[in-house]
């Protein structure tokens, strides 16, 4: 059983929690999001906290168990203060900027590349560096890797898009194998 799960969760300031049919609904200052209960869990929310038990003393119950913890933190956390990623573009010519529902592209290619940007999501460009913020903790990393994978970080000069602080390693190329064999 995980061990996170033994702790209540606690509420930031401003969150308010209900159950309606196996679904919890949180609603919050930057939006509101539903998250289902698992099988086998129990969730009961008292005030600005929810403690999470199992039904049954099986092992998939306790694994739900620490699932459902962090589902209904990042759940508490997303509504309150939100979540973002940020992405740098990186080489000669490559650029982004948001056209409408759309963020385009320079990578290189013959055409801009048209990533449509989901529902529930957020993007700000500023320079080389794409700001990628939402409510919902998982849309938020699914939407970044799904840019980040439009033109992964080569290895040799670096140039792609890549997150922020995220480090590349770097090949020695033909020119300086070539002398070192010599």
């Amino acid at each position: 059983m995980s061990r996170l799960a033994k702790k209540p969760v606690k509420f930031p300031a401003g969150v308010a929690v209900g159950e309606e049919g196996g679904i919890l609904a949180f609603k919050g200052p930057k939006g509101e999001i539903k998250v289902k209960i698992l099988p086998f869990v129990n969730v009961e929310v008292e005030g600005n906290s929810a403690k999470i038990s199992f039904s049954k003393n099986i092992r998939q119950a306790k694994a739900n168990s620490g699932t459902m913890w962090s589902l209904v933190k990042n759940a508490a956390e997303g509504v309150s203060s939100g979540f973002s990623k940020k992405l740098e573009i990186e080489g000669i010519g490559y650029r982004a900027n948001i056209e409408g529902k759309n963020l385009m592209l320079s990578l290189g290619y013959v055409k801009p590349v048209k990533f449509e940007i989901p529902e529930g999501i957020s993007i700000a460009v500023e320079k080389n560096i794409v700001t990628i913020s939402g409510v919902n903790k998982h849309l938020v990393g699914e939407t970044a890797a799904k840019i980040r994978h439009l033109k992964k970080p080569e290895p040799y000069k670096g140039k792609g898009i890549k997150y922020q602080g995220e480090v590349i390693r770097r090949k020695a190329g033909k020119k300086v194998a070539a002398t070192a064999a010599a």
